[in-house]
């Protein structure tokens, strides 16, 4: 287990891809929007936000930290593409929230409803993330660097 409290941020890098961690904490309510509906996501504060980033430089870095804020600090949605949407190809950052986040480089990024799967480079394909109280658990980590910074704006 890596510990991990609501004031902090986990950045696992590799080589081609960067994934950003946060606890939920008291934030318990997010909304998911897809085309056809809105759905209410309650969570627990042991849940995590993961958000997976296709960069490793510093700009990815911030932007991981800023989207990971915007959902949980100022309540911002979780937008659901629909299937072929043209945007897909220009995300550069995705996000999950749950008690689990399974790592896929074989899925369309932003078009998936399901929470508990989530686009990746390919160093993290198979990759398993869970919230536990007190810290995270990571299955298949591979080698990639894992750091524990402060999570403020």
């Amino acid at each position: 287990m890596i510990p991990l409290n609501n004031n902090e941020m986990l950045l696992l890098r590799g080589k081609e891809g960067t994934l950003g961690i946060v606890k939920v904490g008291g934030n318990n309510q997010f909304f998911l929007e897809t085309e056809k509906e809105e759905i209410l996501l309650a969570l627990e504060p042991d849940n995590l936000l993961v958000a997976s980033g296709f960069g490793t430089d510093e700009k990815t870095m911030n932007g991981l930290k800023c989207v990971l804020y915007m959902i949980r600090e100022v309540g911002s949605p979780f937008i659901v593409l629909p299937k072929n949407h043209p945007a897909s190809k220009r995300l550069k950052i995705v996000v999950s929230v749950g008690d689990r986040t399974r790592l896929s480089c074989s899925i369309t990024p932003g078009t998936h409803p399901e929470q508990d799967i989530l686009c990746g480079a390919d160093e993290f394909d198979g990759m398993e993330i869970r919230g536990v109280k007190g810290g995270v658990e990571i299955s298949d980590l591979r080698g990639a660097v894992v750091e524990r910074i402060p999570f403020k704006v």
